[in-house]
């Protein structure tokens, strides 16, 4: 167990740790949060011993080992796996096969197990670091935003394999879902505080929220009995009768300790500006092809696929395998070597791409960087988008030089604020965003009314906001016209293990492409070939060949009962499904009238959020449900042409 105690830090004015005091107990897999900023990774540094704190202790047990995901890229083996088998404890030294197997779940191949570690990108690098931490078995694991540098298959492996871990971790990531998923306990700096809980981030965060509201509402009912107070001593400190009480009162107001109003803290409030968009195609492409070197295998193939407006499509896969490459195409920075991109001519596009931060000035201040984006130069307008991306007062006139990765991040993005778009490209917006930024910029893209294309490995933004998604997976790429967890479940991701924990769904059969699995990728969730042969004209038939008619239409009729049988009941349980969340928004209306009447504030704010996630809810089920009558009306049909056939003879 280690014990920090009293711990303080901070650097000059800045105060980032005042006076903690937490543990880290036995099999405790902590999730640390809190906004850019607020000491998370200064804690590490402490608690590695490369910080020294102001006041406080930290108690670690002797011989207890910690782990930590180094950024530093230093290696000295010939091979990646001579190099990962460094991280091995001095017991374990020869059980190269737990290097390869960590190895594997990260993204590497078993050619790459004998390439020099050199020759890989920085990303690749960086989960060699990674492998040498896990494998080291460390009794406390620290990771700070060990996603950054992971795809999705990737990431989807790091969370089955820290589930499985035995002894303590502390993880900071800005991927809500990947944290809730793996940790136990809940860490939060806030204030220059720290609380801990057992149990998920929105506990936590739902708990300082309570309490800083009781908190204000208590210090405003105090400060108003000081000035009724105050208003009394004054009114009656000259009456004689009233002299014992007015002492009374004037001791226990200078007794009376004064509750500080809170800081506001401010967060990003991304709210990305719309351009009209007049027509019903945005973008098509045509057998789009890409490589680049002709020579080696094509990152792109054959890709045909339009966008309308206002809709949603992820794009997904494992680096290096064409996703950036396909935004860099739409956006125009890259040319097809074969097929073509139509774009609209009033289509107005925003691109956020992983070296656009190199292509920011770095002479430039903030607000300068910003004006340059802004249609009407306004100086204050780049003034206002800086203050809303935490750059408020002097801190606009700091040079992109100085800035941070995090920070130059949020140049990029504040610069899609000042022009109006209608299309969006984004590759990998969350990267260097704390968990704060990451919601509100899933808040904006969700009241977006353009259309969206985004590179993500974050499996929340997956999960709500894609409704199409193109997939790099088998050294092909996929156009679905269906949502991520469709996806998971009909297909899956190329030699994924399937996850055995209770609660998860998974697809299928992992790794196995039917044809089945395929067909269901289409536009309806049931996606059938209509038969378009004409019908042969009616003849005379006799009694022998009656009787086969009718067994015919019997086992027609069986078959259709069969096969409609499941879509029904997908209609049915929709239609249950809207009802049911339609009935508990209308409850929230009436409860939000009440609460109207009675002051209940915390209700006053807590039921508008709950009815709009139920509508985004009730408007997802329409859709799919406007989908599964199409399915049902398919199948109709192609039954009544079969028995049309049947009865032609």
């Amino acid at each position: 167990m280690i014990k920090i105690a009293e711990l303080s830090k901070s650097y000059g004015p800045q105060v980032l740790l005042d006076k903690v005091s937490f543990n880290i107990n036995e099999g405790d897999r902590v999730g640390l949060v809190g906004r850019n900023g607020s000491g998370k990774t200064t804690l590490f540094r402490i608690l590695l011993g490369n910080e020294e704190p102001d006041n406080g202790e930290v108690a670690i047990p002797k011989d207890y080992t910690i782990g930590y995901l180094e950024q530093h890229l230093q290696f000295t083996q010939p091979t990646v796996l001579e190099e990962a088998c460094l991280g091995l404890p001095p017991d374990k030294e020869y059980d190269h096969w737990r290097v390869e197997k960590v190895l594997f779940g990260l993204g590497f191949t078993e050619e790459d197990m004998h390439r020099p570690p050199g020759e890989f990108s920085g990303g690749y690098q960086i989960r060699l670091n990674l492998t040498k931490t896990l494998v080291g078995e460390p009794d406390l694991l620290l990771l700070d935003e060990p996603t950054n540098y992971l795809d999705i298959v990737s990431i989807r492996w790091l969370e089955k394999f820290l589930r499985a871990w035995q002894r303590e971790f502390v993880l900071i990531t800005h991927d809500r879902q990947f944290m809730d998923a793996v940790t136990s306990h809940t860490l939060a700096i806030h204030r220059c505080k720290v609380r801990k809980i057992e149990g998920k981030t929105a506990k936590l965060f739902n708990q300082i929220m309570q309490e800083e509201e009781i908190y204000e509402k208590t210090r405003r009912h105090e400060e108003k009995k000081q000035k009724e107070t105050e208003i009394f001593i004054r009114r009656f400190r000259a009456k004689a009768r009233l002299a014992g009480m007015v002492q009374s009162r004037i001791k226990s107001l200078d007794k009376q300790k004064k509750m500080e109003q809170l800081d506001k803290i401010s967060d990003v409030e991304f709210s990305f500006p719309n351009a009209e968009f007049p027509g019903q195609e945005m973008l098509n492409t045509e057998e789009l092809g890409f490589a680049y070197d002709t020579a080696l295998p094509w990152l792109i193939e054959k890709l045909n696929f339009s966008l309308g407006p206002r809709e949603r499509i992820a794009i997904i896969g494992k680096n290096g395998k064409g996703k950036s490459t396909l935004l860099r195409l739409l956006a125009g920075e890259l040319t097809p070597n074969t097929g073509r991109i139509r774009q609209h001519a009033r289509l107005e596009v925003g691109y956020f791409g992983q070296t656009n931060i190199q292509r920011l000035n770095s002479e430039n201040t903030i607000e300068d960087e910003l004006i340059t984006t802004d249609p009407n130069r306004s100086r204050e307008r780049a003034r206002s988008v800086a203050g809303v991306m935490l750059f408020s007062g002097d801190q606009a006139l700091k040079k992109i030089s100085v800035l941070s990765g995090g920070e130059k991040s949020r140049v990029m993005l504040g610069k899609l604020l000042l022009k109006p778009t209608n299309l969006l490209l984004l590759d990998e917006p969350t990267n260097h965003l704390d968990l704060e930024s990451c919601e509100s910029l899933l808040d904006a893209m969700q009241d977006y009314a353009g259309s969206i294309m985004l590179v993500t490995h974050d499996e929340i933004f997956l999960h709500t906001l894609a409704e199409k998604l193109i997939i790099f997976d088998r050294d092909r790429v996929l156009f679905y016209h269906g949502r991520y967890q469709n996806f998971l479940e009909d297909i899956g991701w190329q030699n994924e293990e399937i996850q055995k924990e209770p609660g998860i769904r998974h697809p299928a059969s992992a790794g196995q492409v039917t044809p089945d699995k395929l067909h269901r990728a289409g536009p309806a969730i049931f996606s059938v070939k209509v038969d378009q042969a004409p019908i042969p004209e009616r003849k005379e038939i006799s009694s022998g060949e009656k009787k086969a008619l009718r067994q015919a239409r019997a086992k027609l009729n069986q078959e259709k009962s069969k096969a409609l049988r499941p879509v029904e009941a997908k209609v049915k349980k929709t239609e249950s499904m809207i009802d049911t969340l339609e009935m508990e928004i209308s409850r929230n209306n009436d409860r939000m009238v009440e609460a109207a009447t009675t002051g209940d504030t915390q209700a006053i704010a807590e039921l508008p959020k709950k009815n709009k996630d139920l509508q985004i809810q009730v408007d997802f089920l329409y859709r799919e449900l406007e989908k599964v009558h199409h399915a049902l009306d398919v199948q109709v049909r192609m039954y009544d042409k079969k028995m049309k056939a049947i009865e032609a003879g």
